[in-house]
């Protein structure tokens, strides 16, 4: 019966220990690093970076919507307008790209109202037209490249200025305390990480946009030299 007891008691101690253990591991557990905590750690460089997302994101978000409703012509256009070249019917062609309201009709419609003048007059206007309507999808893409830049940078400034702070302290103190020079340190790596991750997104996004130009681009050059041809034609 006392050997019972005993085993008894030593189970109940060993349980004791062992949840003396768990509590004493949940409590020496480090704490967790949540994501918002550590933007707000990084100083007052995350507000000039926070701006430079949110502007490059405006941006994006408003050319993209430009350029794709821009790259959105009837397949057809040029196909109706030859017909109406062919059948004499120069207004019909001039309304029908009036109507359409696209870079590529708006530059069409100027080298038809020049229909009668030297083909090198109405190549000009074509061209000039051209230019016009891919500075205008063009507008604020070269912000994103900029953004690109000066995000990483501004990243690096504000570890740089973070680090500096640090050595600053130590010296001040006249003790290397490894606790508080890593501490201090990871909170300042994280300029850097915002602005290079802010940095590359606007970098991707800047030449998805320079892409979607360059499409609209080849075809309003392609559909020009088209409408060039179809003039050039004998009897016209």
């Amino acid at each position: 019966m006392i050997a019972l007891l005993q085993g008894a008691t030593d189970t109940a101690n060993q349980l004791v220990d062992t949840a003396n253990n768990l509590t004493q591991a949940v409590t020496t557990a480090p704490p967790e690093l949540h994501f918002i905590d550590l933007l707000f750690k990084g100083g007052w460089v995350m507000l000039p970076l926070a701006f430079l997302a949110f502007l490059g994101l405006v941006i994006f978000v408003e050319r993209y919507l430009t350029i794709r409703k821009a790259s959105k012509t009837e397949s057809n256009l040029m196909l109706q307008i030859k017909q109406y070249i062919h059948d004499g019917r120069l207004e019909n062609a001039i309304a029908l790209c009036r109507n359409n309201n696209s870079p590529l009709a708006r530059m069409l419609e100027k080298g038809l109202k020049r229909i009668g003048r030297p083909i090198k007059d109405i190549e000009a206007a074509i061209e000039n037209n051209g230019k016009l309507e891919v500075s205008k999808l063009e507008k604020n893409i070269g912000v994103l490249g900029i953004i690109a830049g000066i995000a990483p940078m501004l990243g690096f400034v504000g570890t740089i200025i973070g680090v500096i702070t640090i050595f600053h302290d130590v010296s001040i103190k006249g003790a290397i305390e490894i606790g508080t020079i890593s501490g201090g340190l990871y909170t300042k790596m994280i300029t850097s990480a915002t602005g290079l991750i802010i940095g590359i997104i606007a970098y991707v996004l800047y030449h998805i946009l320079n892409m979607m130009v360059e499409r609209i681009i080849l075809r309003m050059e392609t559909d020009a030299i088209e409408f060039i041809d179809l003039l050039e034609e004998p009897g016209k």
